[in-house]
């Protein structure tokens, strides 16, 4: 009598027939060796657009329809529009971004996304708390472009250990939300970025539909990079893409539309960056609450020194 049963091989697939899937069977995402050719993929109209527009409302337009939309409808003491606008980008975003790595034509590290992804919506969550409320004190009074100590209405509070937890809740806003939130988005676009690569040169093309969104795509990122302070993420994501690109011209291969999309998108931001720079380098106010060597101002600084004060000299007169 045999101590062990023989394993009976798996069935062979049926001519024309997909094939098998299963944890059983490695899959095109298993452990196996990634695809030794190289598919080529058209370009993803639906993803950018939807991207890119849901980027526009809900990301840059949520602050806005907080201060347009009367208060009434949105008391101090509940979220505003913009947290709402806030909460439907952090679920739209990772699907978004899941479904562009599932139309890569190369094997890409489901692991290292999968983290990504968990950590942007965990970071994308602590910036809506925070930025909810930083948001709400402009009502009181509250200057973007003065640090928490130096804005009227947290200097004079009592007792001083307020100060504190309103320096507290700026460092969940501006640092670690936006860590947690910026660095693995870029990181999952930059491992997209690495599976846009073709042997065939006419792929590199963009159609014209890309060409009409590399203009929204690319002031996004401008916004992006200059509101949420990630100049250093971004050049170090860029300079990663050049590098990539050169490595693998010499190797005969160049970029799909997809990845020419994204890569003419981060060059003209890198423009708009130094447009915005160069514009603003002599405001000296400015100049004040970013000292260092990197000087890069938010734009919504910009908008409560400058904006606000043209605002109130028009309605003086």
């Amino acid at each position: 009598m045999q101590g062990s049963a023989r394993r009976r091989p798996f069935p062979a697939a049926a001519p024309g027939s997909p094939p098998p899937a299963g944890p059983l069977y490695p899959g095109r995402h298993g452990a196996g060796k990634a695809e030794d050719t190289f598919k080529t993929s058209p370009f993803h109209l639906d993803l950018w657009f939807y991207f890119t527009l849901q980027n526009w409302v809900l990301d840059f337009g949520r602050p806005i329809a907080m201060i347009i939309l009367p208060l009434e409808w949105f008391p101090l003491n509940k979220p505003s529009a913009g947290d709402y606008f806030h909460m439907a980008y952090n679920v739209i975003t990772p699907f978004l971004l899941l479904k562009l790595i599932e139309r890569s034509p190369k094997t890409l590290p489901r692991s290292m996304v999968y983290v990504s992804i968990i950590t942007f919506v965990m970071g994308a969550s602590i910036h809506l708390v925070g930025d909810s409320v930083n948001h709400r004190l402009i009502f009181s009074g509250y200057q973007h472009h003065l640090s928490v100590r130096e804005n009227p209405i947290i200097r004079n509070l009592k007792p001083e250990t307020l100060i504190d937890s309103f320096e507290l809740l700026y460092y969940y806003d501006e640092y670690l939300g936006h860590s947690m939130w910026y660095i693995p988005f870029f990181l999952i676009l930059f491992i997209y970025f690495t599976g846009c690569f073709t042997p065939a040169a006419g792929q590199g093309r963009m159609p014209l539909a890309a060409l009409l969104l590399v203009g929204p795509s690319s002031l996004y990122y401008w916004y992006l990079v200059t509101e949420g302070q990630i100049f250093i993420l971004y050049i170090f994501t860029f300079f990663a893409m050049m590098a990539l690109v050169m490595h693998q011209r010499r190797k005969g291969l160049v970029l799909d539309s997809n990845g020419l999309f994204l890569f003419l998108s981060f060059i003209i931001t890198l423009l708009l960056i130094a447009a915005w720079v160069g514009w603003l380098w002599n405001d000296k106010i400015l100049r004040k609450k970013y000292p260092g060597v990197i000087y890069i101002p938010e734009p919504w600084a910009f908008y409560t020194l400058h904006m606000n004060n043209l605002h109130a000299a028009k309605d003086a007169f």
